[in-house]
This record gives C-alpha cells, sequence and structure tokens, in this order.
C-alpha cells in the first residue's frame, strides 16, 4: 500500500488529493482510507510533475464532505 496524500478540498463530486511528491498512482487505481476502507477509484491526475493532484471518485455511500483532511492511500 502506497500513500497516496491529503484531501485538499472537493469539486464536481470528486475529492481532490494533493500528493506528497512526485510519486502518484495510475488512473484506476483504488483509494482507501487509513482503517482501509474503500472510499473510490483515481479518475485523473493533474498539476505540476513535482507534487501532483489527484482526483477520485467517491465509491456510493463515501459523503465527500467527511473526506476533507484525511489521508488517503492506493490499494
Amino acid at each position: 500500500m502506497e500513500r497516496l496524500g491529503e484531501v485538499v478540498r472537493t469539486a464536481q463530486g470528486l475529492a481532490i488529493v494533493r500528493c506528497g511528491d512526485e510519486r502518484h498512482p495510475d488512473v484506476g487505481t483504488e483509494a482507501v482510507d487509513e482503517q482501509l476502507t474503500a472510499v473510490g477509484r483515481v479518475v485523473d491526475v493533474f498539476g505540476p510533475v513535482s507534487r501532483p493532484y489527484v482526483a477520485v471518485s467517491p465509491d456510493d455511500g463515501v459523503a465527500l464532505p467527511t473526506l476533507l483532511g484525511e489521508k488517503l492511500y492506493a490499494r
């Protein structure tokens, strides 16, 4: 499992995660929270190469506002 980053905002029904460094997961990678509960899948990678952003589409039943400030991981 690899750290994805922290959810910094929500936009257009997506959780926007700021990666800690240049490493990022591939599109389609499952995102989980600290309790290893699946929260969604990576749908886009954008921004600066040195520290990109990742857009995560939440799974059904996941409330986006509850993800703000959470650390997510790639499984």
